[in-house]
């Protein structure tokens, strides 16, 4: 199964030759993204909103796919600076609410863009 090719302009545009996400049967499997805004594609370099927007980018990939944010199961995260693990906390806790997807989160030397972080999930859409 290839899958279905997911891309929105509700997100930023890839920015190398890959989409933004593929829907496989149920699941959907998002590509990486950096904190940048869709339309302007300016950078955003403040951690706390760094991470709001990668996780809204990131749903509205999800919700390209048919998807919503109680339907990520798994997200993968990259930061420039592990010291920011606390401030990145706040944030994920505050989207996700109630809903606690896996995760993990590991510290990179470097991301496209030098962004402070980068986040891709997996969602997970029905029975």
């Amino acid at each position: 199964m290839a899958g279905i090719t997911l891309n929105t302009d509700k997100a930023p545009a890839a920015i190398g030759p890959y989409c933004h996400g593929k829907k496989c049967g149920n699941f959907i499997f998002t590509s990486g993204q950096i904190p940048l805004y869709p339309g302007t594609g300016e950078a955003e370099t403040d951690v706390k909103k760094a991470a709001k927007l990668v996780l809204e980018n990131v749903l509205a990939i999800v919700e390209e796919g048919g998807g919503t944010k109680a339907d990520i199961v798994k997200m993968e995260i990259f930061v420039r600076d592990l010291d920011d693990f606390a401030a990145i906390n706040e944030v994920y806790a505050e989207f996700f609410g109630e809903n606690k997807p896996a995760r993990w989160l590991v510290q990179a030397a470097r991301m496209p863009g030098n962004a402070v972080l980068e986040a891709a999930a997996t969602a997970y859409i029905g029975d």
